[in-house]
């Protein structure tokens, strides 16, 4: 019939109309979202390499913000591995696991020969490093399966006077050495993410809160200074 027809045309020009509201509607919400993930994503970023060999990797990383770090400073590889080496850890647990965690002593975050491979180069970044930059770092090693993966050690340091800052960000964790899944060359292998650590120092005396950053801090010169420096072997 004639009323029908131009009844099915009618309909069909309002199910196109829908069809592109939606698909406008899918594409806008798709942008927005993708901007909105990139603009939280805003991490800082490597500015130049300090040092980079199959042992130890140094780079200098600059805040997307400005940071006010009391850069260069001026320490001596002795005096970091001092400083590093006083330093241990928990990873931080929910409950109720962090009941059991906290039964666990702390682990001690470097070994000494990690601390004789990396402390040079943390200080002589230390002194090129600018007030709104910080040092990053890796301490790498075979993998539990060399051929494919790489333990990884790493975190970043800064200094803020009269305080010292050390982030963990994983620790021997195994980094893939390959740049695709080897069960699908289309899929890129990623790293593990960042774990969360609470991090602790001996003599605690020395571990203080800044209270301008509300973050604890090595107050390091008077740490330096101390007659008795642990001994974390």
């Amino acid at each position: 019939m004639p009323g029908q027809e131009v009844l099915e045309e009618g309909d069909a020009t309002t199910l196109n109309q829908i069809e592109r509201w939606v698909t406008a509607a899918f594409w806008v919400g798709l942008i927005g979202g993708l901007l909105s993930l990139f603009g939280c994503a805003r991490m800082p970023y490597t500015v130049r390499t300090v040092h980079e060999d199959q042992r130890v990797v140094v780079t200098i990383q600059r805040e997307v913000k400005p940071a006010g770090y009391s850069h260069p400073v001026q320490l001596s590889a002795q005096e970091l591995g001092q400083i590093l080496s006083s330093f241990s850890f928990r990873a931080k647990q929910r409950l109720p696991l962090r009941w059991f965690a906290e039964e666990v002593p702390p682990k001690t975050v470097f070994r000494q020969d990690e601390l004789e491979a990396l402390a040079p180069f943390l200080a002589e970044a230390l002194q090129k490093v600018g007030p709104d930059e910080r040092v990053h770092f890796q301490v790498l090693a075979p993998g539990m399966n060399p051929a494919y993966e790489r333990d990884t050690t790493g975190g970043w340091i800064a200094v803020r006077d009269p305080y010292f800052h050390l982030t963990l960000e994983h620790f021997h964790a195994q980094f893939p050495t390959r740049k695709q899944e080897l069960w699908d060359l289309r899929y890129p292998a990623i790293p593990p993410e960042p774990g969360t650590f609470l991090l602790f120092f001996e003599p605690n005396r020395f571990w203080i809160t800044n209270p301008a950053e509300h973050e604890r801090g090595v107050l390091y010169r008077d740490f330096l200074k101390s007659p008795v420096l642990p001994s974390r072997r």
